[in-house]
């Protein structure tokens, strides 16, 4: 196994772990939906992950980190959508719930 087989594989290994946390985070969203009724956007968790699966992918094919504008781009999407879901996922569980 040469350096680039191992990176490869790194690389692609580490995104089952998040896309499990992201899932987990869409079934959080999802719950609080049910039984609350507000809106949680929790569908666009499952975008999220197909976002980072792409640039997991992109970074093993191109065997490269930095310097890939394509990837960067989507990468900054998905981290900017990512963002925006748990500041809604927040501030519907937390701050709307606690204030007198």
């Amino acid at each position: 196994m040469n350096n680039e087989s191992l990176h490869q594989f790194l690389v692609l290994y580490t995104w089952f772990p998040l896309a499990a946390l992201l899932f987990f985070m869409l079934l959080i969203a999802r719950f609080y939906k049910i039984f609350s009724g507000h809106r949680t956007y929790f569908w666009y968790y499952g975008v999220v992950i197909v976002l980072f699966g792409i640039v997991a992918v992109r970074y093993a094919s191109v065997g490269a980190v930095l310097g890939d504008t394509v990837t960067d781009i989507v990468s900054i999407i998905a981290g900017g959508l990512l963002t925006f879901l748990c500041a809604v996922l927040y501030h519907w569980m937390i701050r709307k719930n606690h204030q007198p």
